[in-house]
């Protein structure tokens, strides 16, 4: 079965994003990229925002399916979270322009944007959770771990993409390798009994 329309038009969107950045999307180019009528994408999508919003959900939603599937595989304790940010490192340096889309600010709320970011959001959060219940991460509030993870690694992959960090330059690391180090620490301070 074909994809539908709406697939369709994201698919190209994605296509041109990933080329120009969101100044090379329009809904005209998309349109005519998915090979559909220049009015198609507006049965749709009421804007390039909204457009932009179906591509950052389909994102989202790739990545949540991803976690959601780790989660339930088998892997050594603490693996799941370090292939999760493995993952997402990966992404974010693969494709900058969706990484910054993904985490870009909207003007209004898209319904689908929401639905996709919250449960990618829960799914980390429970990855998170299963962690520290392991002990591989500290005890304390989860969600303020989650994000202490999510700053340190959304921030080494900007360090990267700027230029700013390099293993042979800059930093002496990469993105992943600042991961590694912050787990590491992560972990050690389990293991730590205070006097």
């Amino acid at each position: 079965m074909a994809p539908r329309t709406r697939e369709l038009l994201i698919d190209a969107a994605v296509d041109l994003l990933d080329a120009g950045g969101p100044e090379a999307v329009t809904l005209r180019e998309v349109g005519r990229r998915a090979g559909v009528s220049h009015n198609a994408p507006y049965k749709h999508f009421a804007s390039k925002e909204a457009l932009l919003a179906g591509v950052a959900a389909a994102e989202l939603t790739r990545m949540g399916g991803e976690l959601a599937a780790l989660r339930a595989g088998s892997m050594p304790e603490g693996g799941v979270l370090r292939a999760a940010l493995r993952d997402y490192v990966a992404w974010a340096v693969a494709g900058p322009a969706r990484f910054r889309l993904v985490f870009g600010v909207w003007s209004a709320p898209f319904d689908d944007l929401v639905l996709a970011v919250e449960s990618a959001r829960n799914t980390l959060l429970a990855i998170v959770g299963d962690a520290q219940r392991a002990g591989q991460l500290p005890p304390g509030d989860t969600e303020r771990m989650m994000s202490l993870l999510q700053a340190v690694t959304h921030g080494a992959v900007d360090l990267t993409l700027s230029g700013h960090l390099a293993t042979d330059g800059k930093g002496n690391a990469d993105a992943d390798g600042l991961v590694d180090d912050l787990l590491r620490y992560l972990r050690a301070s389990v293991a730590v009994t205070p006097l």
